[in-house]
């Protein structure tokens, strides 16, 4: 357990050093990043002074630009309220949960704007949310014009593979649009004997797990692929630790549903029911609009040139990606079938609940992420920077914050310890090709602990709270947010994720 405390020596350090300036070490890998800026036709001296000036610079405005380890209290109180509004004030919360988000976000952005003088986080958080909201929403919408029918009993073994199946699917069309396709279905095979632990497997296996293998299956992914690492480079490297816990999680989930569910079964009287084990699909077109969906998250201007940006600060953001995704969103909607909708009983308060908490989170995470950020970056930092910390301290904040900015912060801050930038898209593809020490390791942990955890909370991953909204909608009782870490994920995730670092990671 060495390297698991020394992960969360990197999350300690926060608290105390917090405001250090970043430094970025060249020692380690001068040799092999001057032969790849040489290969570039890159004057390495001049760019070694740039980074001098601009470390100066830093140096110099750090009074107008570093956020005080103090400003992570909205943070903090926000995820506070999130876990205990539900259980102690159920009624105040629900009714004024958008308020507080957006309070708590005006709060930490107002200071960034006007104490910080810093414009440059506040606006690349509000560009992160659009574009996760985007893709979340339009996802949810289109998935929810269709309806699947199976006529089949539910059984351990059916659970088990309709898991698997989802879980596979995700890596196709999100866990965002295979959790919003699957979830009513999943319920309506569980009528009449479905409990908390149906929801919570299918949070932990579609949800989050299943979207491993490629930069469509999880927002993490998209994000690093966007930064330019090569699209098959999470199936490459991602599908041993995906088939073990797909495995491990399917088997904890046939024993427990084969004891739970025959229990629950032996309580209620049914009247026999005959039946026919047919699929029926209403909303087929629904599935064009998804495709549409699909294709429009490669339209980046960061990747593709020629596609229409606002370019900020020297980088350049998307938006007509996000104008496809909402109109599909909307059209999708207007034109869906009808039985569908009805059958799904569709309604927004899901997506309407993830755009507000979220609002809050992008907005109240900025100094988290940017003191983790900094102290990773320091000399203490960079020296525990190996990939035993980077799966553990990615995967502890991935619970806690959204995995998506959590992973970019991580990988940024890999790279910045052996002299990387990850805004430089040609040092990112050297970083996934294994161009620096052990760089495509550390990328690895970062990218299987950024998934993987985000199935620690109902916050970790933007479909987790989605699911539970829906659960909760057809009258199941889910529990609360510690309820759902004491009772699943420290008994049940907790220990897989431990197994697979053990197997992948501890020892190499």
């Amino acid at each position: 357990m060495k390297h698991f405390i020394l992960s969360f020596s990197i999350l300690f350090g926060i608290l105390f050093l917090g405001a250090l300036q970043p430094q970025m070490s060249f020692a380690e890998e001068r040799e092999t990043k001057e032969t790849f800026l040489a290969q570039a036709g890159q004057d390495t001296n001049a760019e070694h002074a740039d980074v001098e000036h601009s470390a100066d610079e830093d140096h110099g405005d750090e009074v107008h630009h570093q956020a005080p380890t103090w400003l992570v209290i909205p943070f903090v109180a926000l995820l506070l309220m999130i876990a205990t509004g539900p259980l102690f004030y159920e009624h105040f919360w629900h009714k004024n949960y958008p308020k507080i988000a957006i309070g708590l976000a005006i709060l930490v952005v107002f200071y960034y704007l006007f104490v910080l003088e810093n414009v440059h986080n506040p606006v690349h958080a509000l560009a992160e949310y659009i574009q996760f909201i985007a893709l979340l929403a339009s996802l949810y919408i289109a998935s929810g014009g269709i309806l699947i029918e199976i006529d089949k009993k539910a059984t351990p073994f059916a659970n088990v593979s309709l898991l698997l199946i989802g879980s596979v699917i995700a890596n196709l069309i999100g866990t965002t649009g295979a959790s919003m396709l699957l979830i009513r279905p999943f319920i309506r095979l569980n009528k009449g004997n479905i409990q908390a632990y149906h929801i919570i497997f299918f949070i932990f296996m579609v949800s989050n797990v299943g979207g491993s293998l490629t930069p469509i299956g999880d927002p993490p992914l998209f994000l690093g692929f966007l930064k330019g690492i090569p699209f098959f480079w999470t199936l490459e490297h991602n599908w041993p630790a995906w088939i073990v816990a797909l495995i491990l999680l399917a088997v904890a989930f046939y024993f427990i549903d084969k004891k739970l569910g025959k229990a629950s079964e032996d309580e209620i009287e049914l009247e026999e029911i005959t039946y026919t084990n047919k699929f029926s699909l209403i909303g087929m077109k629904n599935f064009g609009w998804l495709f549409i969906i699909i294709c429009s998250v490669f339209l980046d201007p960061n990747v593709i040139d020629g596609v229409p940006a606002i370019v900020y600060d020297g980088q350049k953001f998307s938006y007509l990606r996000e104008v496809i995704m909402l109109t599909v969103a909307f059209l999708s909607f207007r034109f869906a079938d009808k039985r569908a909708i009805e059958g799904n009983e569709f309604n927004f308060e899901p997506i309407r609940e993830v755009a507000f908490i979220f609002i809050g989170i992008f907005g109240t995470m900025m100094p988290a992420l940017e003191l983790v950020g900094n102290f990773a970056k320091s000399p203490e930092g960079a020296s525990l920077i190996t990939h035993n910390t980077l799966y553990w301290g990615t995967g502890t904040l991935s619970g806690f914050l959204d995995n998506a900015p959590t992973y970019l912060n991580f990988l940024a801050a890999a790279m910045a310890s052996k002299g990387a930038d990850i805004n430089n898209i040609e040092q990112v593809r050297l970083f996934a090709a294994d161009g620096f020490h052990d760089s495509a390791f550390e990328l690895m942990a970062i990218a299987v602990a950024s998934v993987f955890f985000g199935a620690m909370t109902y916050i970790g991953n933007g479909p987790n709270f989605m699911v539970k909204s829906i659960a909760e909608q057809s009258g199941i009782k889910m529990p609360s947010f510690f309820g759902y870490i004491i009772r699943f994920s420290l008994p049940i995730l907790l220990p897989i994720l431990i197994l697979i670092w053990l197997i992948f990671f501890a020892f190499a």
